[in-house]
């Protein structure tokens, strides 16, 4: 398993972890009053702040890596123009056999 996919279950598991743990916390205060329903509710709002700035921090983070890419593939074509087409006209061609060969 590669770091990627290990960083996503990760990240797929700690959310739900925050989750869980900001409904159970909601619904004890849904059951409490006084200051202890507010003490859950700030706590559970505190768990779904972290879990919303995992997200973003894995959205930039994502951004990032698929700018990179795209700077990737942009420095490629430029570099290797015809290869770059072949690669295309060749990707079309096994694109279009697969198409026809489903009918």
């Amino acid at each position: 398993m590669n770091t990627s996919t290990a960083g996503k279950e990760k990240l797929i598991s700690d959310v739900k972890v925050v989750l869980n743990d900001a409904e159970d916390l909601l619904k004890q205060a849904a059951s409490s009053t006084g200051d202890r329903a507010v003490e859950l509710r700030e706590r559970a709002l505190t768990s779904l702040k972290r879990a919303r700035e995992k997200l973003i921090d894995v959205q930039d983070s994502m951004l990032e890596r698929s700018k990179a890419a795209a700077r990737a593939t942009d420095d490629f074509v430029h570099d290797n123009p015809w290869r770059a087409i072949g690669i295309a006209a060749a990707v079309g061609f096994l694109a279009g056999l697969l198409v026809n060969s489903r009918r």
